[in-house]
C-alpha cells in the first residue's frame, strides 16, 4: 500500500537529512521508512516526525522503496509533501 503512495504522491522528499529538513518546515504530510534500514540512520527521522506530530509509515524493504521513489538504489526515509 505505502510503495503504490509514494509512487503516486506529486512530491516526494528521498532521504533522511532531507526528510528532516522538510519535517521541521512543516510542510510533511507522512513519512515512510523502511524497516530494514540501520536504526542509527532512521532514528532522527522518526523523532522529528513524532515532535511535529507527523503520521510514520513502516514498510518492509529500502530497495522497494527506492523503486517506487523512481530511484535505483535503496531508500531509508522518504517524506510526501502536501
Amino acid at each position: 500500500m505505502s510503495y503504490e503512495k509514494v509512487s503516486q504522491a506529486k512530491e516526494i522528499i528521498v532521504g533522511t537529512k532531507q526528510a528532516v529538513k522538510a519535517l521541521k518546515s512543516g510542510v510533511i504530510t507522512e513519512v515512510i521508512v523502511a524497516k530494514d534500514a540501520d536504526p542509527k540512520i532512521t532514528s532522527k527521522v522518526i523523532q522529528t516526525a513524532n515532535e511535529m506530530q507527523t503520521p510514520i509509515t513502516t514498510v518492509d524493504s529500502m530497495k522497494k522503496l527506492g523503486k517506487a521513489c523512481g530511484i535505483e538504489v535503496g531508500a531509508a526515509a522518504v517524506a510526501i509533501k502536501q
